[in-house]
């Protein structure tokens, strides 16, 4: 053959490709340019492509030459609403969006493992599938749309790579059972009754409703929860008031609620209705709340991720591979795991001592060699899974 016919010798264009998406980022459900390029380079390999899937996103299908069984394989594609403050020359040209989370590198990468295997297909058992998801970052994300429009039909065993910037450069990591937490959302409105700030005994004031619930809530886990179990509950917003001499009519008040397991994710939402509902009560005040269920728990299949370790350390000795800690951030790629039995990997993209910006953050960069890692780890796995029974 004249193309490269090695993971290693496509890297150039991984970084080409990753470098583009990051100077033209498009947000949640709006990847338009980014599921263009995508769908004609892997029309131009000779892959069956579907466009349009959940909207913008793209599925493809390889069929190797040898029998085996259907793999797919998956990569997000959206970036998020931040401003850039990078100043290398790749950075976002989209004032207030960037990659911030790496999925331009989890798209680099993936193409380059559908131009491997285009370059492979006589030699590759069974078949490939390959998913690039819309909307990740955005609730209700994209995979419950790309399973609804038959992404999984014919596929026996999914994966993903999340290249990330905790894990230095050189670390694949992953671990059966649950990895990562079902990230909900609450908002609540706390309505009071203003007034004049010397007369409060004529008011109901609900910035001290809302200070009291905010209090209320940290008792959620540390007393509600079993301490061998694990859960989150974090108010991040609190907005109230207008001038200093003026009691509150209203507070509003949102956060997240984040577990491993549906019956944690069950009292945990139990418990803060309730406490709401009572502290509202305690301080007359009345209020309107709306909990909102984000992607459910993400939870690797104990056989595939045994066999994702395995593989990454039989096709990776360069790599330090580990057992993965599991961490409270969320992910949607738990549904394609409620379907089909499969493994989400994180591939460290960080530099050495932990210097990196973290994820969603304006600074945030990657070690670009990670994403050949996460390039060389999908093959791997992806290679083993086809030929096995």
């Amino acid at each position: 053959m004249t193309a490269p016919e090695t993971l290693e010798s496509l890297y150039p264009d991984m970084v080409r490709w990753r470098r583009h998406l990051h100077r033209h980022p498009e947000l949640s459900f709006k990847e338009f340019e980014t599921a263009k390029m995508v769908a004609d380079l892997l029309e131009s390999w000779g892959l069956e492509v579907r466009r349009g899937i959940a909207g913008t996103g793209v599925w493809a299908r390889l069929e190797g030459g040898l029998p085996g069984r259907t793999v797919a394989l998956r990569a997000d594609m959206d970036a998020l609403p931040i401003q850039d403050e990078k100043s290398c020359a790749y950075a976002s040209q989209v004032p207030g969006v960037m990659h911030a989370c790496g999925h331009d590198g989890h798209t680099a990468e993936l193409l380059a493992v559908a131009r491997y295997y285009s370059l492979h297909r006589d030699t590759t058992r069974g078949a490939r599938v390959f998913l690039f998801q819309p909307g990740e970052e955005q609730l209700p994300g994209g995979a419950r749309a790309m399973i609804a429009e038959g992404a999984l039909e014919g596929v026996d065993v999914i994966y993903g790579v999340h290249l990330w910037s905790q894990l230095p450069c050189g670390v694949v990591a992953t671990r059966p059972g649950p990895m990562m937490a079902s990230p909900d959302e609450f908002e609540l409105e706390i309505i009071g009754k203003g007034g004049h700030a010397g007369l409060p005994h004529a008011a109901v004031d609900a910035i001290a409703a809302g200070a009291s619930l905010v209090a209320s809530l940290q008792y959620i886990v540390s007393r509600s929860v079993n301490p061998l179990d694990a859960a989150v509950v974090t108010v991040s917003q609190f907005h109230a008031g207008t001038a200093n001499n003026v009691i509150a009519q209203s507070c509003k008040i949102s956060g997240t609620a984040r577990s491993f397991t549906p019956e944690v994710r069950a009292l945990v939402r139990s418990r803060l209705e309730e406490m709401i509902r009572h502290v509202c009560q305690m301080h007359g005040a009345q209020y309107e709340y709306r909990y909102l269920e984000g992607y459910p728990p993400l939870c690797n299949d104990e056989a595939e991720a045994a066999r994702v370790l395995a593989a990454a350390a039989r096709h990776l000795p360069d790599c330090k591979v580990m057992t993965a800690e599991p961490i409270m951030a969320g992910e949607d790629f738990a549904y394609y795991l409620q379907e089909k039995p499969g493994c989400f990997i994180f591939v460290g993209a960080g530099r050495e001592g932990g210097l990196s910006a973290p994820h969603h953050h304006p600074m945030f960069d990657i070690e670009e060699p990670a994403m050949l890692i996460a390039a060389r780890t999908l093959v791997a796995a992806a290679d083993e899974a086809a030929g096995s029974d």
